[in-house]
């Protein structure tokens, strides 16, 4: 059997304005912003690369070679790939792919776009699951079938015509180069790089809605809150209400992406036979979008729902801590009234009356703090309209 390359990818959104910081930062360890430049040069150094340079296809994009023998090219768009040929075991070469893209290239730039809107935190720390690339070269069935298994992959579709056959397990697509370019080949890759990543945002989007949506229900199914809770909850609410308008920006300019992808297929000669697999996937992308969309809008709605009625519970309850130091003040108030009209000579300083002072300090401020944990546990009624469950 003979292993033609290897490839890995991801995506991410990005424009053309971002490819240039990409590439002042590749070039000359550079960036416009105000970043450490110690810093810059340190992640520019890991990646060891031997060649640059800038092109111009159907999108311009960045291709560097690394003294590893990687190649990596970095779309306008996004889409980032790397490629190696195959000189050791199989498992090593994806693992150093892998490696060079999780623990040099992709630090390097996310510090160079670390300044402006932050990626949530839900979204910030979870480990990608790379689609594995391999290309073979007229391999037999056996061979497919065997390596198949060592990568401990179920098949779950195949693709076969004369001039290559594509078996696509879970996190390994295997393509068998029978008569095609290599260029052509890549240039699927990169199309299938793009779809995986975008269906996988989508959903994490959708994992994101049903988290935060149970969050708040779990609490308003309650039917009451103690008053102690209401500020933590509220709190609470504002951070979810701050995740989705990040997140409501990068839904909405997903779309575009995947139309420029489609345009560039369907006017693309090399990509027209690969057409019975890619078919109907930029449309299918196009109404995912959407219908994340639309849930987000839902979603939305409501937290901000439940940030207007948490808001209006804690209003009330600490109305009520309000009410209740007023009545503390006002005995404190009266009972000094009292002894200063009952007094038939002008007060004097004594330990008994110091005394005096403070234990009336300390009933007041145990009568207080009772008050205030009073409050805190009354319970507050959650007003709200019910709504039946539906699968999201």
């Amino acid at each position: 059997m003979t292993v033609e390359k290897l490839y890995v990818g991801g995506w991410f959104q990005r424009t053309t304005l971002h490819l240039s910081e990409i590439y002042d930062f590749l070039k000359d360890a550079e960036s416009p912003l105000g970043l450490d430049q110690a810093t810059i040069r340190k992640h520019r150094s890991k990646l060891n690369i031997e060649t640059l340079k800038l092109e111009v296809e159907n999108l311009e994009y960045i291709e560097l070679t690394t003294s590893d023998r990687i190649t990596v090219k970095i779309f306008e768009d996004g889409l980032i790939t790397l490629q190696k040929d195959h000189d050791h075991e199989l498992q090593e070469d994806i693992m150093t792919l892998t490696d060079y893209y999780e623990d040099r290239l992709s630090p390097g730039i996310s510090y160079i776009f670390s300044l402006g809107a932050p990626v949530p935190k839900e979204l910030a720390n979870i480990k990608t699951i790379y689609p594995y690339f391999v290309v073979l070269k007229n391999a037999k069935p056996a061979e497919i079938t065997e390596l198949m298994e060592d990568f401990k992959q179920e098949k779950h579709f195949e693709v076969k015509n004369p001039g290559f056959q594509i078996v696509r397990g879970d996190k390994l697509y295997i393509i068998n180069n029978k008569k095609e370019k290599i260029a052509d080949i890549e240039a699927f890759i990169q199309e299938q790089i793009f779809i995986r990543e975008f269906k996988g945002q989508m959903h994490r989007y959708l994992n994101l809605h049903r988290i935060i949506w149970e969050k708040i229900a779990d609490v308003k199914e309650r039917g009451e809150i103690r008053g102690s809770e209401v500020g933590e909850f509220y709190d609470k609410i504002e951070s979810y209400s701050k995740t989705i308008n990040l997140i409501d920006g990068r839904i909405n300019q997903m779309g575009a992406y995947v139309h420029t992808r489609e345009a560039m297929v369907k006017n693309s000669k090399s990509l027209t036979k690969f057409m019975n697999v890619l078919e109907f996937k930029y449309e299918t992308l196009t109404d995912t979008q959407k219908y994340i969309k639309d849930i987000w809008s839902m979603t939305k709605n409501y937290v901000s729902s439940a940030r207007e009625l948490f808001g209006e519970i804690q209003a009330k309850s600490t109305e009520k801590s309000v009410e209740n130091l007023t009545i503390v003040t006002s005995m404190g108030v009266g009972a000094g009234l009292i002894e200063l009209f009952s007094a038939t000579h002008a007060p004097e300083f004594t330990g008994f009356g110091v005394l005096y002072f403070f234990i009336l300090a300390a009933i007041g401020y145990i009568t207080s703090r009772v008050m205030k944990y009073l409050s805190k546990r009354k319970m507050y009624e959650i007003s709200d309209v019910e709504l039946a469950k539906d699968i999201k």
